[in-house]
C-alpha cells in the first residue's frame, strides 16, 4: 500500500498513569517516561494537523463514540490508582473532524455518534497519552471510543474510516494506539520496586509482538492478534493494534522503533514508534479476513459460528474448572518454561508451541541450527517440519482429540526465504484435506537451536 500522505507516523503507548504521575517511584516507569519524552519530540517536529487517538480504556457498548467536545476540560482520577494523585487536564478537540470521521463511518455500515457534554468522562489512556505528549495543547485532537464487544471487521473498518475522514478533510495525522500489551494486572498493592510483568509466558509474548513492531512488521502482529489475546491475556485483543493497521496501511512497510518496554503493575507497558516506508520489512502471507463495510464481524477464525449468531448471542458464561484442564504428556517433548503441552477449555484445546524436539532425548530430526557455540548448521527444514506435526499429533492425541480436528495453526519460521518452500510442502501433505486457516511469521529465533515451531487450536 505505501506511504499515506495523510498519516505521518503512528505509535503505541501504555494507558497505565504511572509514567505520568510516579515515574521517579520505578525505574521502570521512568524510562517509559523519557520514551513518552522521545515520542513527543518527533511529533511535535512532524508538526501534524491532528493527533488521532484509540485508546482501549474508553469503552463503549453501543458502537463507537467519537469526541466532539470542543474543550473538555475535568479533573481526572483514575479508578483502580487515585492514591497516585489526580490529573487536571483541558485539550482542544477538532470538532470538524470529529463529524466528519462519525460520517465516514456510517458510510461503512458502523453504529457512530459523537459526544459533546460537558463533564463527559475522558479515560486514564487518553488522558495519560496527551498530557505527556500534547501538554501545552498545541495540536488538535481526536479520539474514538474501542466498542467492548466488536471482533476484527468492525475494528478494521473503523480504522478505514479514520482514514476516509483524513483524506477527505485533508488533514495530516498521528495515529496513537493506547493499549497495554499483555493486561494481566497484579490485584494486591504491590511497593513500587517490586513491579514486574506478572507471568513469564505474557512477558515471552510481549517480546515477540515487540520483535515483530521493531522490524515494522504492523501487519503481522495485526494477524497474530487473536493468538496473542489468548495466550497472554492481550489488551482488548489488541483492537489498538487492528485500528493502527488499518488506518496506517495494512502491510510491514514500516520503520519500526521499540523505545521501552516495562511492566506497568503487572501488565506490558511498551512505547512503539511506526514510520511509513516504501521498503516492506517481511512479505508474509495474511490469512485473516480484510472487510470494507461492516456487515457483522465474521469470526474467521472460530469456525462454524454464523455472524449473526455471533451478534446476538448473550455472553459465554465461565468456564467451569473442570472443563479448563492443564495436558503434560511424556509423549511429546518437555516443555522449555513454566507451561503446559496443551490447555482445554471448553471444547476447545490450546496447545503450547510446539517444535520437532523429540520426546526424551530432545534430538532434533533434519539437525540443530546452530552448535554449542552458537555457529550456524545447516539443516532439514522438511524433516524438523515432520516432526513437529508429530509431535502436534502426540500432544493432540494425548488431550483426547486428533489432527483433523485441528482448526487453526500459526507457525513460525527462523528463515522464510530458505525454509518456507520445504515446510509449506510438508505442511500440505497432512494439512490440505484438514483445512485449518493457517498464518506464517518469520521470526529471528526460537528458544531452542530449530528453525520452525507451530502454534496450534483444535477441538477437544
Amino acid at each position: 500500500m505505501g506511504i499515506h500522505p495523510n498519516v505521518l507516523h503512528g505509535y503505541v503507548v501504555p494507558h497505565k498513569p504511572h509514567p505520568l504521575l510516579a515515574p521517579a517511584q520505578n525505574p521502570g516507569w521512568g524510562r517509559l517516561r523519557a520514551a513518552y519524552d522521545t515520542i513527543r519530540a518527533q511529533i511535535e517536529a512532524l508538526n501534524p494537523d491532528l493527533l488521532l487517538l484509540f485508546s482501549t480504556q474508553w469503552r463503549s457498548i453501543i458502537g463507537h463514540q467519537i469526541q466532539a467536545d470542543p474543550t473538555p476540560e475535568w479533573v481526572h482520577v483514575d479508578e483502580e490508582f487515585h492514591a497516585l494523585g489526580s490529573i487536571p487536564y483541558r485539550f482542544r478537540v477538532d470538532t470538524d473532524f470529529a463529524t466528519a470521521y462519525r460520517d465516514a463511518a456510517r458510510a461503512r455500515g458502523l453504529h457512530c455518534r459523537t459526544v459533546a457534554y460537558h463533564g463527559f468522562p475522558i479515560d486514564t489512556g487518553t488522558v495519560v497519552a496527551l498530557k505527556l505528549l500534547n501538554p501545552d495543547n498545541r495540536f488538535a485532537v481526536g479520539v474514538v471510543s474501542c466498542n467492548m464487544y466488536s471482533d476484527r471487521a468492525e475494528t478494521l473498518v473503523l480504522g478505514k474510516a479514520a482514514l476516509d475522514a483524513l483524506e477527505a478533510s485533508g488533514k495530516r495525522a498521528v495515529a496513537i494506539g493506547v493499549t497495554a500489551l499483555s493486561n494481566r494486572m497484579f490485584t494486591e498493592v504491590i511497593p513500587p520496586e517490586q513491579d514486574r510483568i506478572s507471568s513469564l509466558k505474557d512477558d515471552e509474548w510481549n517480546r515477540k509482538i515487540l520483535e515483530f513492531l521493531g522490524e515494522g512488521r504492523l501487519e503481522d502482529v495485526s494477524q497474530l492478534a487473536r493468538t496473542f489475546t489468548r495466550q497472554a491475556n492481550g489488551d482488548s485483543k489488541l483492537k489498538a493494534i487492528w485500528w493502527l493497521a488499518a488506518l496506517m496501511g495494512q502491510d510491514n512497510r514500516y520503520e519500526g522503533t521499540v523505545h521501552a518496554y516495562e511492566a506497568l503493575y503487572g501488565t506490558g507497558g511498551a512505547v512503539v514508534g511506526l514510520k511509513p516506508s516504501h521498503k516492506a520489512a517481511k512479505e508474509q502471507e495474511f490469512d485473516e479476513d480484510d472487510v470494507d463495510v461492516y456487515q457483522g464481524d465474521r469470526e474467521v477464525l472460530d469456525a462454524g459460528v454464523a455472524s449473526a449468531q455471533v451478534a446476538q448471542a448473550p455472553a459465554p458464561a465461565p468456564v467451569p474448572a473442570s472443563a479448563a484442564e492443564k495436558v503434560v504428556t511424556d509423549a511429546a517433548p518437555k516443555p522449555v518454561g513454566a507451561y503446559p503441552h496443551a490447555r482445554r477449555v471448553g471444547e476447545l484445546l490450546y496447545l503450547s508451541g510446539v517444535g520437532p524436539r523429540q520426546p526424551g532425548t530432545d534430538a532434533i530430526p533434519g539437525g540443530p541450527v546452530r552448535d554449542a557455540s552458537g555457529a550456524p548448521l545447516d539443516y532439514d527444514i522438511e524433516a524438523q517440519t515432520r516432526a513437529v506435526i508429530e509431535n502436534v499429533r502426540r500432544i493432540l492425541e494425548a488431550s483426547g482429540s486428533s489432527l483433523d480436528k485441528v482448526i487453526d495453526v500459526t507457525a513460525f519460521l527462523i528463515n522464510m526465504d530458505r525454509d518456507f518452500t520445504g515446510y509449506n510442502r510438508v505442511y500440505a501433505e497432512t494439512f490440505t484435506d484438514i483445512g485449518a486457516t493457517r498464518t506464517t511469521l518469520a521470526v529471528s529465533a526460537l528458544p531452542t537451536p530449530i528453525a520452525v515451531e507451530f502454534k496450534v487450536i483444535a477441538k477437544a
